[in-house]
């Protein structure tokens, strides 16, 4: 189960080893083989930040979505919700994080590090326009 959960897409052929320390990276193969087992043609999926709010991969046989704006008050992503109607036609809402003056106090809360880790590791190896 843990590995169903925490398993993240990534621009690799079949498997690697997961920053999170959780899960694994998986590649576009491996979501195609998933996707035809299984007689389904798209994985939406969430719990990976990325900056846009969505990101589609592997020829938009995988989404994810992050419905978090400004992530830990200082990732400065968009995000997103994504809408299916009757005929499962996909849309997307896409915001930003409400203006300061209209938020309540901020979370004293540590930010996970796992994300942040993740994003200062694709800035530092100029994957950033990646996410």
């Amino acid at each position: 189960m843990c590995d169903l959960l925490w398993s993240d897409p990534e621009d690799i052929e079949g498997w690697g080893l997961s920053p999170r320390g959780a899960g694994y990276l998986f590649g576009g193969d491996v979501c195609g083989q998933f996707n035809q087992a299984n007689k389904v043609s798209l994985i939406a999926r969430a719990h990976q930040l990325v900056m846009d709010g969505y990101k589609w991969m592997f020829h938009d046989a995988l989404v994810t979505v992050w419905s978090a704006p400004n992530y830990c008050y200082r990732c400065g992503n968009i995000a997103a919700i994504l809408e299916l109607d009757e005929h499962l036609a996909k849309n997307f809402k896409v915001f930003e994080a409400a203006p300061q003056e209209a938020r309540g106090a901020q979370s004293k809360r540590a930010a996970p590090e796992y994300f942040l880790v993740r994003i200062a590791m694709r800035r530092g190896a100029g994957l950033f326009a990646a996410l």
